[in-house]
């Protein structure tokens, strides 16, 4: 069903979707070409490595049920093969959450094509939200379900799949498909993207006179092996002096116990085995905020690692001095790049000890030593990320949706709460 853009503000998606139909917006080149160059941005102009697109290319954008995975692993993994993408944007993540998604989780397909040909793939999930106005409210997330505990699991580096002659001007046509079909209290959530997507989405909801609210910002801090092998490939040696010191004496007390070993499991018995112990060494940790504290989180990243290893996708690997284990870490690896996504170390009372420390740095040399790119220590502020890596992204999450007294007034509902949040921690450290 096509629908002129005239009609989107009185269009309700979910009844369309409900019959089995969907909704399309299309967006021609040449018009997408107009509107990047009004703001002289040259990275986004529609070009392949090869040849650029036919200024008559339109591509058309909808939203449609799922009904089918089989097919849809078919057309993903046909488009990946065609798309530079993030690990989270690989069948391997999208599909094994796929299979495991809540029962109330409602997801539908993005799917953008030129001429009958796919060009552009996401996962749009429905959830209803609470509003403090009159009108019913539903938050639309783009690789995520809204779910809370669910989607603990932590998306990053999120994006639209999209042909790589055509990234850009995909990405634009479904943010503005998405932009569009809004109604009044909706939002489009857009979680853990990289700049360049922001950006892209920040003019859109600009075009269509919404307002970009920002959640959240974090850094992903990264190790970009060009850089140590410029300087000989020794990688310690890039370190700060009282990294480099920490290290040697963590190496030098570890060995008085017995010779350290740093070992990826190939088989995917021994990942899940070594994946049961990570999560035990993670609980002893955090305890009821640790991320297994979820039986979901478990269950997907089992079937994860049953679906990866085979293809060393997943990295799983165990630190040891001796026969005592001391740290495991459970990482992907995307296009040369290995992402730590969870680990589990064996702390103890003498702090001269670092577990986490050693276990980075020894796969971070094992992977130089591999020829890969690159080691990202993903979001978050943990203290080590700062003291090893050497390059950084930036990451938001963002949401996008018209302006109201009811969003006013629950922003700074939501600002208070953060507020009395960061006096409460505050009491608790000075109490301890």
């Amino acid at each position: 069903m096509f629908l002129p853009l005239r009609q989107w503000k009185t269009i309700r998606l979910e009844e369309y979707l409900k019959e089995g139909g969907h909704v399309r917006i299309s967006l021609h080149l040449s018009v997408f070409n107009r509107y990047i160059s009004d703001f002289n941005a040259e990275r986004y102009r529609v070009a392949s490595d090869e040849h650029a697109m036919p200024q008559d290319t339109v591509i058309d954008v909808s939203v449609e049920t799922l009904q089918n995975i089989a097919k849809l692993e078919t057309d993903w993994k046909e488009l990946e093969a065609q798309a530079t993408h993030s690990f989270y944007l690989s069948w391997l993540w999208i599909g094994t959450w796929l299979r495991h998604l809540p029962v109330a989780a409602q997801p539908h397909v993005l799917v953008a094509r030129t001429s009958s040909k796919i060009v552009g793939l996401a996962i749009i999930c429905r959830r209803r939200a609470w509003s403090f106005g009159p009108h019913a409210r539903a938050r639309w997330l783009l690789n995520e379900t809204g779910d809370v505990r669910f989607d603990r699991l932590f998306i990053e580096y999120n994006d639209i799949l999209a042909e790589r002659s055509l990234a850009d001007a995909t990405r634009v046509a479904c943010l503005e498909a998405l932009a569009h079909h809004l109604r009044y209290s909706d939002q489009l959530v857009l979680s853990g993207i990289g700049q360049d997507f922001e950006l892209a989405a920040c003019r859109t909801a600009g075009r269509v006179g919404f307002l970009t609210e920002v959640k959240a910002v974090d850094t992903a801090r990264w190790i970009d092996f060009a850089k140590i092998r410029q300087k000989g490939a020794n990688y310690r040696a890039t370190l700060g002096r009282n990294t480099r010191q920490a290290i040697s004496r963590a190496m030098r007390l570890y060995a008085e116990r017995g010779p350290i070993e740093f070992r990826t499991l190939e088989a995917t018995s021994e990942a899940l085995v070594a994946f049961d112990l990570l999560a035990e060494l993670h609980q002893a940790r955090w305890r009821h905020k640790g991320s297994f504290a979820n039986p979901s989180f478990r269950r997907f990243h089992e079937d994860l690692i049953a679906r990866g290893v085979p293809t060393g996708t997943v990295r799983i690997s165990r630190t040891l001095v001796g026969d005592q284990t001391i740290g495991i870490l459970y990482n992907f690896v995307h296009d040369g790049r290995v992402l730590n996504y969870q680990s589990g170390f064996l702390f103890e009372r003498d702090g001269r000890l670092k577990p986490g420390l050693i276990s980075h740095v020894l796969a971070v040399e094992d992977s130089i030593g591999r020829g890969e790119r690159g080691y990202d220590f993903l979001a978050g502020s943990a203290g080590h990320k700062s003291h090893l890596a050497n390059a950084e992204h930036p990451l938001r999450w963002i949401a996008i949706g018209r302006d109201s007294p009811e969003r006013r007034i629950e922003a700074k509902l939501r600002g208070a709460k953060g507020v009395l949040g960061t006096i409460a921690t505050h009491v608790r450290q000075a109490a301890a």
